[in-house]
């Protein structure tokens, strides 16, 4: 008998990355599904576009799709067949309805509609629909034929608005005051205003697996200003290491003993200062990263504020001085600066286990 993966209500959705139409233009591109966090998701495991079961459930989507138009929930429909990317006959739906090409079956091996490896050749695909909750948790399964669709869609109907399920979330982060006093902090805002800032990239992967930077303003934007001079260096780490890191091992029984990215960062509503939602630690480059730590500079802006979809749509705002602390796996986002200038300084910390992690990926 064929082996193949069990996924239960309740399980966290394996993550993975695999080839992915992009939203309206259609085109295909590398897709990191941890991504499609922060709303319901409904994964389609239809096979072939060219299978009777296969071509009902797209017909299905196409006719439901006004239930994923309203933006609370997502649809990726996974093809192992590559005809269906080549002949076209599987076209994209719409920016919620997308198309994920499985060709190499390692996505349907994760979720358990294909067996494993080492399975006969003649084992079957277990097609099925599979619903996620904003944190990505398995809510339902059900098979891909007509009954299993009407289950499928009677729970799609009936979920909570994404927002209102997460509103009573918790957020585990931690939000310290007084990590800098205000003359430091004044006189770090000095510092950058001297030297200005450059504008701050987007971490990526290249083809050769090693990290680079790329600017996409419709992703980040922001200035970065590297740290040089070393007095102030050690004034800065003197305090997150007596001020920060014993917080962090008190709180997540973690002890962090290195820094990285010693930089101060302005968010600008002139430029129209934003991150998008990512995480710090999804490339190799940024492996080792185990706790981001945001510490304002000032709070006289509106916007700017740090939020986890994952979680809550609650932003974020530590008082001037205070710092924002959240493990590096956690999807976050700063929302668009309405007015003024947020300044922040933003390092990572990590511990040994990490630093070799680090060492070995260089």
């Amino acid at each position: 008998m064929a082996a193949y993966q069990t996924l239960y209500v309740g399980d966290l959705a394996p993550w993975f990355r695999q080839q992915c139409t992009l939203p309206q233009s259609g085109r295909t591109g590398p897709y990191s599904f941890d991504m499609a966090a922060g709303r319901y998701v409904v994964l389609c495991f239809y096979g072939s576009a060219a299978a009777p079961d296969g071509a009902q459930a797209l017909a299905l989507l196409e006719a439901r799709r006004a239930l994923f138009d309203k933006g609370g929930a997502i649809c990726f429909a996974v093809s192992t067949d590559a005809a269906d990317e080549s002949s076209g006959r599987a076209i994209a739906l719409a920016p919620s309805i997308r198309h994920l090409w499985d060709h190499d079956l390692s996505v349907s091996r994760q979720y358990g509609v294909a067996p494993a490896p080492e399975a006969p050749g003649t084992a079957e695909l277990a097609r099925s629909w599979y619903v996620l909750d904003p944190r990505l948790r398995v809510i339902g399964v059900f098979p891909l034929h007509e009954a299993g669709a009407q289950a499928m869609l009677r729970l799609v109907e009936r979920l909570p608005d994404a927002e209102q399920s997460r509103r009573d979330c918790q957020v585990p982060v931690l939000m310290l005051p007084g990590v800098f006093e205000p003359d430091f902090c004044r006189h770090l805002i000095g510092v950058f205003d001297a030297h200005g800032g450059q504008s701050s990239g987007v971490f990526t992967e290249t083809d050769a697996g090693a990290g680079a930077t790329v600017a996409d303003g419709l992703v980040k934007r922001r200035r970065d200003l590297k740290l040089t001079d070393p007095t102030l260096i050690s004034q800065v780490q003197a305090r997150i290491f007596r001020r920060v890191v014993p917080e962090i091992r008190h709180a997540f029984q973690f002890h962090a003993t290195r820094l990285e990215r010693l930089i101060l960062a302005c968010y600008d509503a002139c430029d129209g200062g934003h991150f998008a939602p990512h995480r710090d630690n999804t490339v190799a480059a940024t492996a080792h990263r185990r706790f981001a730590v945001s510490i304002n500079l000032n709070d006289d802006f509106d916007g700017g504020g740090v939020s986890f979809p994952e979680y809550s749509a609650r932003a974020f705002k530590p008082p001037a001085g205070g710092a924002l602390v959240f493990s590096c796996a956690m999807m976050h986002a700063v929302s668009p600066m309405r007015r003024g200038r947020r300044l922040a300084c933003l390092p990572f910390v990590y511990d040994e286990a990490a630093a070799a992690v680090r060492k070995e990926r260089k």
